[in-house]
């Protein structure tokens, strides 16, 4: 792979994954085919600020963990109402990094 598409694709994407991780993300790219980077380019990565908006006001609803495909949880959230505020709260803390891991595991799949 051209390592200037590399570059201008973590440059861009960066947000979307944990900083620790691109590392690994950039390694990967680098050894894939262009196919291959068309279909990472194509995966709609979860906006993690996104997500930390939707739990500060929807987080007792499970709205955040909806969207990032936890359905089993989500419906607990809402069943608890967001674990009686406490749960929620945590959620904001934690969104961000969940969204992260979550675009990393995506592009994991698509990757390999």
């Amino acid at each position: 792979m051209d390592s200037q598409k590399v570059d201008m694709f973590i440059v861009g994407n960066s947000k979307y994954f944990p900083n620790e991780k691109i590392p690994l993300v950039k390694g990967s790219l680098e050894k894939l085919d262009d196919s291959r980077f068309t279909a990472i380019q194509s995966i709609p990565y979860k906006d993690p600020t996104i997500l930390l908006i939707v739990a500060i006001f929807l987080g007792g609803l499970g709205v955040d963990r909806f969207m990032l495909g936890q359905t089993g949880l989500g419906v607990l959230k809402i069943i608890t109402l967001g674990g009686v505020g406490i749960w929620a709260l945590i959620d904001i803390f934690t969104v961000m990094k969940r969204a992260r891991e979550y675009n990393f595991n995506r592009f994991l799949q698509v990757a390999q």
